[in-house]
């Protein structure tokens, strides 16, 4: 019965959309009133106005037509919407997919830096921000998030593996951008870090410091992760270190996995002076094993982190790392959703810096 309905519904939204097209409605965008949108979707006033408000009493299908409906036909329905606290000028919605090599995205301490730069940019623009409780793992789950959302746009925070289903997503959307790697034949939006440079200017520093068995630790296959392990591959190239595979250790972006690895490579005899971690999480898990197997930081082994955190200044010894930009994220995120024109839609790199503190030995 409910497939019936299902059915019946995104059936009635494609009629309800030719015959908008056609005119047979008398319908013109900019000039529909709640009667007109009721009747495009074809439900009562009454319903309407309950699926723009969000009630429970309306099923999630009816919502997600209707909204598509208002959107297509340049309805104002936020006016039905509850009011925030000072009138906001847009809502923006931030979902965050399942993370490829990482713990909870909610408890990771980059994460919550960059969920910062989008509010604090948002705030600047007079908009109100939610987080949504989706996390996709697919194409259907990335489109039920822009389908279940009456926001002006979406910011998905993280790429994860599905590359594939935002270019596929972005054949019928232009109301979001994602935070993450570019990537070869990339076709939607995105904002990201310049990790392969980050990853060689880390790899780089060690190696003027005399290091010459310098360890990649952390994932090799999640994009950004994968980019920044490229960025330590062209920095030995260069340096004419030559490539051990040995020395490419795989870990999540947990302190615990990186401390097991650490352990593992120590627990083997593998001989190293220098770690180049793809987060500052996998560099504090480093810098643990490494005390606990007698070895001093930087004295034995010199070690870089990558995203500088707030507590990466305050670990002992003090973190050195490769800064990201999360304020200039933040702003280049959002002024793509609300802003128009070729730029915005552009994918875009924020520059990294590297910050030289304690762990690497100058």
């Amino acid at each position: 019965m409910q497939s019936r309905t299902n059915r019946a519904l995104w059936g009635s939204e494609k009629i309800c959309r030719n015959l908008c097209i056609r005119g047979e409605f008398g319908v013109s965008k900019g000039a529909t009133r709640l009667e007109d949108l009721a009747k495009l979707a074809g439900v009562s006033i009454s319903t309407a106005s309950r699926a723009l408000n969000d009630s429970p009493a309306v099923n999630k299908r009816t919502k997600q037509l209707i909204w598509k409906l208002a959107r297509e036909m340049d309805y104002p329905f936020r006016r039905y919407m509850p009011a925030g606290p000072i009138g906001a000028e847009a809502t923006i919605a931030i979902v965050t997919p399942r993370p490829q090599g990482r713990g909870s995205s909610m408890s990771d301490p980059f994460f919550l830096e960059l969920l910062a730069g989008v509010g604090e940019a948002a705030r600047e623009r007079g908009c109100d921000v939610i987080l949504s409780h989706i996390a996709p793992t697919n194409y259907d789950d990335l489109s039920e998030a822009m389908t279940t959302s009456r926001a002006e746009g979406v910011i998905f925070l993280g790429q994860s593996s599905l590359h594939a289903a935002f270019n596929r997503l972005a054949e019928t959307e232009n109301r979001f951008v994602v935070w993450g790697a570019q990537l070869p034949d990339q076709n939607y939006c995105s904002v990201g870090s310049d990790n392969v440079m980050g990853g060689r200017r880390a790899t780089l520093h060690l190696q003027r410091l005399g290091r010459k068995r310098i360890v990649f630790l952390g994932d090799t296959e999640a994009p950004e992760a994968m980019q920044r392990h490229r960025g330590y591959l062209d920095a030995l190239e260069h340096a004419k270190l030559g490539v051990d595979p040995d020395l490419i250790v795989p870990a999540h972006f947990e302190v615990e996995s990186a401390e097991a690895a650490v352990d593992s490579l120590i627990h083997n005899g593998i001989t190293f002076d220098g770690v180049v971690a793809a987060s500052d999480l996998i560099a504090l898990g480093a810098i643990r094993a490494l005390k606990h197997a007698g070895l001093s930081v930087p004295g034995d082994v010199s070690v870089m982190g990558f995203d500088n955190v707030p507590f990466s200044r305050y670990a002992s010894p003090a973190l050195s790392t490769i800064a990201q930009d999360t304020t200039k994220a933040g702003k280049l995120m959002v002024s793509k959703l609300l802003d128009s024109g070729e730029r915005a839609s552009r994918s875009e790199r924020v520059p990294t810096d590297l910050i030289i503190r304690e762990s690497c030995g100058g």
